[in-house]
C-alpha cells in the first residue's frame, strides 16, 4: 500500500534531513520546504495528507501558517517546535493544529504520532458506526456525524479534542488515568503525551466549559487523571 504524502516545513537543515530520512526509511512520500509561504503553497498545490510544521520559520510565524491553511483546509497539522511553554502549545492548538511535539524528540515518537494521525484519518472517513447521541446537560455528541454541540451551537474541535471528549463520555463517571487516556488517544504513554494531554484538556475545557477554572463537565484528579461528571 502506498504511504501518504507528508509535508515537512522546517528551516533547520539538520532537523529537516533527520525527519525526511526517517520518513524515507518508512517508505513515506514527502516534500520538504523551508518557509511559511512555501508551506501554504505546497498545501494548495500538492494536497499532502499531513503537515509537520516548525513554528520558528524565517518569513512568518508557524501559528500564522496554521491560520492561513485552516481558512480553507482541514489537513492534519502536527507542530514540531522547540517552544515548550503551555501558552505556546495552546496558541498553536487554538489556531487549528491537531498535535504538538516538542523538540528534542525521538524519531520513534514522531512515527507513532504519524501512525495515530493516519488511523484517525481512516477512522474519520467512516466516522463511527454508532447512531446514538450522548447528552449531558447542555453538551451533546452526535456519534454518527462526529459533531459536538453545546446547547444548539456546534463546537469546532480538533480530532484529538473530539477523541478525548468521546473517551470521557463513554466512561462518564469513571476516573480515567493519564496512561489509559494517552494510550487510547496516542497509542503510547510518552512523557510528552502526558504533557500534551494537559494542554489538550485545557483547550477542550475552553470550548465546553462556561468557566474553565471551575469545570462543570471534566474534573481533574491531580496526579491520576480525569473524569467526566454527569450534569
Amino acid at each position: 500500500m502506498n504511504k501518504p504524502l507528508v509535508l515537512v516545513v522546517e528551516d533547520d537543515a539538520a532537523i529537516s534531513n533527520l525527519i525526511t530520512t526517517t520518513l524515507a526509511m518508512q517508505n513515506y512520500k514527502y516534500q520538504a520546504v523551508q518557509s511559511g509561504e512555501a508551506a501554504v503553497m505546497a498545501v494548495a498545490s500538492h494536497n499532502p495528507e499531513v503537515m509537520l510544521l516548525d513554528l520558528g520559520l524565517p518569513d512568518m510565524d508557524g501559528v500564522e501558517v496554521i491560520k492561513k491553511v485552516r481558512s480553507w483546509s482541514t489537513i492534519p497539522i502536527i507542530v514540531i517546535s522547540a517552544r515548550s511553554e503551555e501558552t505556546d502549545k495552546i496558541e498553536a492548538l487554538d489556531a487549528g493544529a491537531d498535535d504538538y511535539l516538542t523538540k528534542p524528540f525521538s524519531v520513534e515518537e514522531l512515527l507513532a504520532r504519524l501512525r495515530v494521525t493516519f488511523r484517525r484519518l481512516s477512522y474519520s472517513a467512516g466516522c463511527e458506526a454508532e447512531t446514538t447521541i450522548f447528552e449531558n446537560g447542555d453538551l451533546r455528541i452526535d456519534y454518527a456525524s462526529c459533531c459536538v454541540y453545546l446547547k444548539d451551537t456546534q463546537l469546532h474541535l480538533t480530532p484529538i479534542e473530539y477523541k478525548l471528549l468521546c473517551l470521557l463520555a463513554k466512561n462518564v463517571g469513571k476516573v480515567l488515568t493519564h496512561s489509559y487516556i494517552t494510550k487510547e488517544v496516542w497509542g503510547s504513554s510518552w512523557d510528552n503525551d502526558v504533557a500534551s494531554l494537559r494542554v489538550f484538556m485545557a483547550t477542550l475545557r475552553k470550548k465546553i466549559e462556561k468557566d474553565p477554572s471551575a469545570p462543570q463537565y471534566i474534573q481533574t484528579h491531580v496526579g491520576i487523571g480525569y473524569r467526566m461528571l454527569r450534569v
